[in-house]
Protein backbone atom coordinates (compact mmCIF):
# COMPACT_ATOMS: atom_id res chain seq x y z
CA UNK A 1 0.00 0.00 0.00
CA UNK A 2 2.17 2.17 0.31
CA UNK A 3 3.77 2.13 -3.15
CA UNK A 4 0.50 3.29 -4.28
CA UNK A 5 0.90 6.08 -1.77
CA UNK A 6 4.03 7.36 -3.03
CA UNK A 7 3.27 7.28 -6.70
CA UNK A 8 -0.13 9.51 -5.84
CA UNK A 9 1.86 11.65 -4.04
CA UNK A 10 4.62 11.92 -7.00
CA UNK A 11 1.71 12.82 -9.32
CA UNK A 12 0.02 15.05 -6.78
CA UNK A 13 -3.05 13.02 -6.88
CA UNK A 14 -3.80 14.23 -3.42
CA UNK A 15 -5.50 16.84 -1.32
CA UNK A 16 -5.53 18.11 2.10
CA UNK A 17 -8.52 18.17 4.48
CA UNK A 18 -9.06 21.57 5.77
CA UNK A 19 -8.06 19.97 9.50
CA UNK A 20 -4.98 18.87 8.36
CA UNK A 21 -4.05 22.09 6.23
CA UNK A 22 -4.91 23.77 9.52
CA UNK A 23 -2.49 22.01 11.59
CA UNK A 24 0.11 22.27 8.91
CA UNK A 25 0.16 25.95 8.97
CA UNK A 26 -0.23 25.55 13.03
CA UNK A 27 2.69 23.12 13.37
CA UNK A 28 4.99 24.46 10.13
CA UNK A 29 4.98 21.40 8.47
CA UNK A 30 5.77 22.22 5.13
CA UNK A 31 4.16 20.87 1.54
CA UNK A 32 7.78 19.47 1.03
CA UNK A 33 8.21 17.61 4.33
CA UNK A 34 5.39 15.85 4.13
CA UNK A 35 6.10 14.19 0.64
CA UNK A 36 9.20 13.72 1.47
CA UNK A 37 8.28 12.23 4.83
CA UNK A 38 5.81 9.82 2.31
CA UNK A 39 8.48 9.43 0.48
CA UNK A 40 10.38 7.98 3.00
CA UNK A 41 7.74 6.25 5.27
CA UNK A 42 6.09 3.36 6.07
CA UNK A 43 2.34 2.55 7.10
CA UNK A 44 2.55 1.67 10.84
CA UNK A 45 -1.31 1.95 11.63
CA UNK A 46 -3.89 0.76 9.42
CA UNK A 47 -7.37 1.78 9.95
CA UNK A 48 -9.98 0.11 7.45
CA UNK A 49 -13.02 0.72 9.33
CA UNK A 50 -12.19 4.86 9.39
CA UNK A 51 -15.27 7.00 9.26
CA UNK A 52 -13.22 8.93 6.88
CA UNK A 53 -13.00 5.34 4.97
CA UNK A 54 -10.09 3.40 5.28
CA UNK A 55 -6.90 5.07 5.85
CA UNK A 56 -3.74 4.38 7.40
CA UNK A 57 -0.74 6.11 9.62
CA UNK A 58 2.43 6.63 7.69
CA UNK A 59 5.74 7.13 10.03
CA UNK A 60 8.40 8.89 7.86
CA UNK A 61 11.18 11.27 8.19
CA UNK A 62 11.82 14.45 6.18
CA UNK A 63 15.25 15.27 4.33
CA UNK A 64 16.53 17.24 7.39
CA UNK A 65 15.31 14.19 9.86
CA UNK A 66 12.39 15.63 10.88
CA UNK A 67 9.92 13.06 12.15
CA UNK A 68 6.29 12.86 10.89
CA UNK A 69 3.40 10.95 11.29
CA UNK A 70 0.92 11.53 8.61
CA UNK A 71 -2.79 10.11 8.33
CA UNK A 72 -4.11 9.72 5.16
CA UNK A 73 -7.05 7.78 3.31
CA UNK A 74 -5.62 4.97 1.14
CA UNK A 75 -5.14 4.80 -2.54
CA UNK A 76 -8.47 3.60 -2.95
CA UNK A 77 -10.06 6.58 -2.35
CA UNK A 78 -8.89 8.66 -4.98
CA UNK A 79 -7.60 11.51 -4.62
CA UNK A 80 -5.80 10.03 -1.60
CA UNK A 81 -6.81 12.71 1.56
CA UNK A 82 -3.87 13.86 4.07
CA UNK A 83 -6.27 14.10 7.06
CA UNK A 84 -3.85 15.16 9.96
CA UNK A 85 -0.08 15.27 10.19
CA UNK A 86 2.03 15.81 13.16
CA UNK A 87 5.10 15.55 14.74
CA UNK A 88 4.84 12.72 17.05
CA UNK A 89 5.77 13.14 20.33
CA UNK A 90 8.75 10.49 21.55
CA UNK A 91 7.10 10.33 25.38
CA UNK A 92 4.14 8.85 23.23
CA UNK A 93 5.70 6.52 20.51
CA UNK A 94 8.47 3.73 20.78
CA UNK A 95 10.70 4.38 17.51
CA UNK A 96 7.75 7.09 16.64
CA UNK A 97 6.23 3.64 15.07
CA UNK A 98 4.50 2.06 18.32
CA UNK A 99 2.40 3.46 20.82
CA UNK A 100 3.53 3.75 24.32
CA UNK A 101 0.43 2.30 26.40
CA UNK A 102 -0.59 5.43 28.60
Amino acid sequence: MIDRIRECFRRIDYEYSLHALDQSLQRRISVLEVEEAIAAGEVIENYPSDKYGPSCLIFGRTAAGRPLHIHCTTPDRYPVKVITLYQPDPVRWTDFRVRRLQ
